[in-house]
C-alpha cells in the first residue's frame, strides 16, 4: 500500500487473541453483514469524510498496490468493489473488496445485508450480501465502479481469483451458484408409490456425491496454493494466473 493506513478488524468474542495484527479490534458476533456494518459504524465515529474506507475480507489481499486502481474509479464515481459476474450474474458490490470514502458511505447510509432481489442469469431472484448497498445505489444515482475477475476460472468457476489484477479472493469452498450449474440434473420423480421414494433417494446420493466430489476439488487446490503462499514468493501466482 502506498499511503498510510490503519487497519480495523473484526474477530469473534472467543478469538480476541487473533486481533493481535490489528491497529484496532471490534470483537463481534453475528452474521458477516451485520458485522461489517458494525465495524464501519465504529470506523466513521474516528474517520473524517474524506478519508477512504476499504473493505477486504480474511480471504482477500492485494497482490500489488491497489491505489492507482482506487484512485482512478474514485475520481470518477462514490464506490469501487468486486463484482462476482461468474455467480449467476450478481450485480451487487461484493465485499471481499471495496474501497468509498467515509462521506460517501455515511450519505449511502451504507449497508451490507442481503434483501434487495434481482433476477439472476438463470431467470430467478435472488439476492446475496451487498443487495441492499446495491439498491441505495440505485436510488440515488451514485455511479459505482466494478472490478472484474482478470484471470482464466481455470482451478474454480469462482474462487481462486484475482479482480482488477491487483486483489486475490481465495474462497470459503462454499458451494456457490456458480458451482451448481454442474451439479448433476434430478432424475425426474415418477408419481408411484415406492418408485418415487427410490428415486428421491437417488438423487439425494447423487447430489451429495458431487457435492463431496467439488469440495474434494477445492480442497486440494486450496491446500496446495496455501503451502506455497506460506513458503514465500510470488510463484504461486503461476497457478492461478
Amino acid at each position: 500500500m502506498g499511503v498510510p493506513f490503519e487497519t480495523w478488524g473484526s474477530v469473534p468474542l472467543e478469538e480476541r487473541s487473533e486481533g493481535d495484527c490489528f491497529d484496532h479490534v471490534i470483537a463481534q458476533k453475528g452474521p458477516e453483514a451485520s458485522k461489517l456494518n458494525h465495524l464501519a459504524v465504529e470506523i466513521c465515529e474516528q474517520a473524517e469524510d474524506g478519508d477512504q474506507l476499504m473493505f477486504l475480507s480474511p480471504d482477500a489481499f492485494p497482490i500489488a498496490d491497489p491505489m492507482g486502481v482506487v484512485e482512478e474509479a474514485l475520481s470518477r464515481s462514490a464506490l469501487v468493489a468486486v463484482r462476482r459476474v461468474q455467480n449467476n450474474g450478481e450485480r451487487q458490490p461484493y465485499p471481499c473488496f471495496c474501497v468509498t470514502t467515509v462521506g460517501a458511505w455515511r450519505r449511502l447510509a451504507g449497508d451490507w445485508s442481503d434483501g434487495y432481489p434481482w433476477s439472476g442469469s438463470d431467470g430467478m431472484r435472488v439476492t446475496e450480501i451487498g443487495g441492499n448497498l446495491l439498491r441505495r445505489l440505485e436510488l440515488t444515482d451514485t455511479p459505482w465502479v466494478e472490478l472484474q475477475r482478470s484471470n482464466p476460472a481455470r482451478l474454480d468457476p469462482l474462487y481462486f481469483a484475482i479482480y482488477g489484477g491487483v486483489v486475490y479472493h481465495h474462497g470459503s469452498g462454499e458451494l456457490t451458484r456458480a458451482h451448481r450449474v454442474s451439479q448433476p440434473r434430478q432424475i425426474p420423480v415418477p408419481p408411484l408409490p415406492g418408485l418415487s421414494t427410490a428415486v428421491e433417494r437417488l438423487n439425494d446420493e447423487r447430489r451429495l456425491m458431487w457435492e463431496r466430489g467439488a469440495h474434494k476439488r477445492f480442497t486440494r487446490h486450496s491446500d496446495a496454493l496455501f503451502e506455497r503462499m506460506s513458503a514465500g514468493g510470488s510463484g504461486w501466482l503461476a497457478e492461478v494466473s
